[in-house]
């Protein structure tokens, strides 16, 4: 028991260490979106951890308190209190919280610096840049190129069935939906020198798989000078 106790803490720390980096990791955020739904996430775990230990706490206390105990003087405050007083005070902290958070997430409140069409297909991204006329400036196919530090915003679209676009690095996800244009806007400010992958986040066929895109991430004149030349198609479909 106690050389398992001792194995604990290296072990739980190799975990962490393990769900922090990586090109996919939703706790290594390279942008505003992503660093609000990490903070959410710790914030959540943390409060997890605290209910779970008041109540690992409780039941210690009743096992401690033996057999034969007598009734609790007043159990209506026990229940008012651990029913229904502490999840209305947990939940509408969270409704609070949400509410705050959700418009740095979705980036909808935040004027866009570029806009890139997203059309998605069995099975794979093409991405078009635009410019603010809304023309079409360059294409590249299953590699997404971003400027760092400028919001950009992602009009999604499916040529199919329902998919899912999603950079875990930089924020969350949006269904891809034929027939109808879903608005998203992220931003990179800093990769760290490590990789960012997005990928569809909907099964969509048996080569779903496929469907994972490397994000490269541009200094944002080189990117325009990238955008205005053309750009390129990347990886063939």
């Amino acid at each position: 028991m106690r050389r398992s106790a001792r194995l604990f803490p290296p072990v739980a720390a190799l975990a962490l260490a393990g769900c922090r980096h990586g090109p996919q990791s939703t706790l290594d955020p390279a942008g505003p979106a992503a660093e609000a739904i990490a903070r959410t996430w710790w914030l959540m775990a943390g409060g997890a951890a605290a209910i779970w230990l008041l109540v690992m706490g409780c039941v210690v206390y009743a096992l401690l308190r033996g057999r034969n105990t007598r009734a609790l003087r007043n159990p209506q405050r026990l229940i008012v209190a651990g029913g229904l007083v502490l999840p209305t005070a947990v939940l509408l902290a969270l409704l609070a919280w949400g509410t705050a958070t959700s418009g740095r997430v979705t980036g909808l409140g935040q004027r866009p610096d570029h806009a890139i069409e997203v059309v998605a297909r069995q099975w794979t991204w093409e991405f078009r840049y635009l410019d603010d006329a809304g023309r079409v400036l360059a294409r590249s196919a299953d590699v997404l190129y971003l400027p760092r530090g400028e919001m950009v915003e992602f009009r999604v679209v499916s040529e199919d069935v329902v998919h899912s676009f999603w950079i875990p690095r930089l924020g969350g996800k949006v269904d891809a939906v034929p027939g109808r244009v879903n608005l998203l806007r992220l931003r990179v400010d800093d990769d760290g020198g490590r990789p960012i992958r997005g990928q569809c986040a909907e099964f969509c066929g048996l080569e779903h798989t496929r469907m994972a895109f490397p994000v490269q991430v541009m200094a944002p004149a080189g990117w325009r000078a990238w955008r205005d030349a053309g750009g390129t198609e990347g990886r063939a479909p």
